[in-house]
């Protein structure tokens, strides 16, 4: 959620901003702006809508200037327009801030700096800063920066400028990620390494409550108190062409293209000489015996990830396994001691919701395994242990490659706990780490239906409300493909077990209404097939997605999409590909903005 950019060297920063905003457009945003220090004083131009409508306003009139602050906003306080996008000035326009996260106590704040006479324009909490900065301001930008944070309850990443200040500005970090850019004659920050890749592969991660003053030829971190802290250099190993769309129509396409050597990266580097061996993790035979409960949790598409998780893990290694949402799981008093494995799942390693469920859980003396696709986030650095998921940058808001590694990770851990337990033999461990071995390849199969894919959608895009039904796994994939139509297309959806269909759920359907159908679990098909049956004697049309082995089912479907036969209970790392690819095609048929769906952020870190 929103996109900070700031810029200090000798180059003009207004089109290095620009730039470093369109990589962070991914992140979800509806306005966006830029503050340019130059000639004694801060030039702010903002607006709402996409970067473009930005673009525009700054032909013919860009402030050149060698510090800059840039921001694309994503609503909270006050609603989408010019006077509410950042960056915001203070009363005397001589400090300009911008802000991700939500300042808790702002109104306790803003009345005490009306009382001082600071008049406010917009209706955002971020205004507060920009004021309260001001007010602490003597001289010493980083002191009134490191003031101001004080009195600041909820989370921030800061971007300050000052037109007193021709050679420095400052930043800050607490709950809302920021880092810091290590160039030669410039440095910068941003929100995620992509806006200034191009630039410098050497990065400092900044912690909470660090602040940080940047000069172009200086960079000196602090924490709170005031007191300089060393910082280690990260050095950014992955290509800038990895967020490139690379001759694709979409990054949601490419991604999903990317899914097979996703997949594999995520595997192959674990399985040595026909054994799993899961990095970064420790957890032995014994601490698993001396484990009562495991609690997975995560949101959205990670939740879902975390759904299959908990069946095969429980399958497999016959523990006891609970799902949490994450916005949930702190504030219903979990039940939880030292005797619990909470495992948590996010792509970004921002989550906020997350971070503070897996701080909760620490607190409580759980253990933590995290599966997280950044390397270095907050959630990483948090965690006991640590499953890497190597799919890359993510551009798409709407998960897919991302999803696939980290059911990827799941298996890997419930195939490793089961065998560690005894609860597997060799036999059957070998054979579920080929069939995690040639998931690639059948991924690949997977894709080469996506026009018959594309050719149903192309007669269903201006379907009202799709239902998906499904029963044990194919449940959860149900919930993904549900989530990701919603997402994208804007089409109304739930999914349902199969089971409740009866329970008053097939009270919606009628003629026309559109079923899709996951079945990938043998022992379930009968049963679906029964389910199926049911929704088409009241008008459904049904679309499948199952094995080639079950080749009956096209007796009661109208289409079946095929993926390769496997076992079932590996079955949803590739039955979920052709529910992305419907709803990409329902969505692309319907011109919505794929990659960027309306008010949905890539990285949710606020609460």
């Amino acid at each position: 959620m929103c996109g900070i950019v700031g810029y200090i060297g000798d180059k003009n920063a207004t089109p290095i901003l620009i730039n470093g905003l369109k990589k962070l457009e991914y992140r979800g945003y509806d306005s966006s702006g830029v503050a340019i220090f130059g000639k004694d004083k801060l030039d702010v131009i903002k607006c709402k809508g996409r970067l473009s409508i930005l673009e525009s306003k700054l032909k013919g009139n860009m402030p050149k200037g060698a510090i800059g602050i840039g921001h694309t906003r994503w609503a909270t306080h006050g609603e989408p327009n010019d006077v509410n996008s950042h960056p915001h000035l203070s009363q005397s326009g001589k400090i300009a801030v911008v802000h991700n996260g939500i300042i808790e106590n702002y109104i306790k704040l803003k009345e005490f700096l009306q009382s001082q006479g600071y008049v406010f324009k917009s209706d955002t909490d971020t205004e507060v800063v920009a004021h309260l900065v001001e007010y602490h301001y003597k001289g010493n930008l980083i002191k009134a920066v490191m003031e101001s944070v004080n009195e600041i309850e909820g989370s921030y990443a800061l971007g300050v400028i000052c037109s007193d200040c021709d050679s420095e500005f400052v930043a800050a970090r607490k709950d809302s990620p920021l880092i810091v850019g290590l160039g030669k004659g410039e440095n910068f920050i941003a929100s995620d390494i992509p806006a200034i890749l191009e630039h410098t592969r050497e990065i400092y991660i900044l912690e909470d409550k660090e602040i940080v003053s940047l000069k172009k030829d200086e960079v000196k971190v602090f924490n709170i108190l005031g007191a300089e802290i060393k910082k280690e250099v990260f050095h950014v190993t992955w290509d800038a062409t990895s967020a490139e769309k690379s001759g694709y129509e979409h990054f949601m396409m490419k991604e999903m293209f990317e899914e097979p050597k996703v997949i594999k990266d995520t595997i192959s580097p674990r399985i040595e000489t026909d054994k799993i061996v899961l990095d970064n993790v420790k957890i032995t035979s014994q601490d698993l015996e001396n484990i009562d409960k495991i609690f997975i949790v995560a949101c959205g598409t990670a939740y879902h990830a975390g759904v299959v998780g908990k069946y095969i893990i429980e399958k497999l290694a016959r523990i006891p396994v609970e799902v949490d949402i994450a916005s949930e799981f702190r504030y219903r008093d979990p039940l939880l001691n030292e005797r619990n494995l909470v495992i948590i799942i996010s792509q970004s390693g921002e989550t906020l919701d997350t971070l503070n469920a897996l701080k909760e859980s620490k607190k409580r003396g759980a253990k933590i395994l995290s599966i997280v696709n950044v390397v270095g986030s907050s959630i990483s650095r948090e965690s006991d242990n640590i499953l890497y998921t190597w799919a890359g940058p993510e551009i798409a808001v709407a998960s897919t490659k991302a999803y696939n590694a980290q059911l990827a990770a799941l298996y890997l851990i419930a195939f490793d706990f089961a065998y560690k337990r005894n609860r597997i033999d060799e036999a059957t461990y070998k054979k579920y780490i080929n069939e995690l071995k040639d998931l690639p390849t059948k991924v690949e199969e997977v894709l080469k239906n996506k026009k018959i894919i594309q050719k149903f959608a192309s007669k269903h895009f201006n379907s009202k409300s799709i239902f998906f039904i499904g029963r044990g796994l194919d449940y959860a994939l149900s919930m993904e493909g549900s989530l990701k139509l919603k997402e994208i297309s804007y089409i109304h959806s739930e999914a349902y077990a199969g089971g409740e269909l009866k329970h008053g759920t097939i009270a919606l359907i009628e003629e026309g209404t559109l079923v899709i159908c996951p079945i990938t679990q043998d022992d379930l098909v009968d049963k679906m097939v029964s389910n199926i049956r049911e929704v088409k004697a009241r008008g459904a049309v049904v679309m499948v997605i199952s094995q080639k082995r079950n080749a009956s089912i096209d007796k009661v479907a109208d289409v079946v999409i095929t993926i390769p036969d496997i076992d079932s209970l590996v079955a949803p790392i590739i039955a979920v590909t052709p529910l992305q690819l419907f709803a990409y095609y329902m969505a692309v048929e319907k011109g919505c903005d794929v990659d960027k769906p309306r008010n949905l952020a890539k990285s949710v870190t606020v609460e």
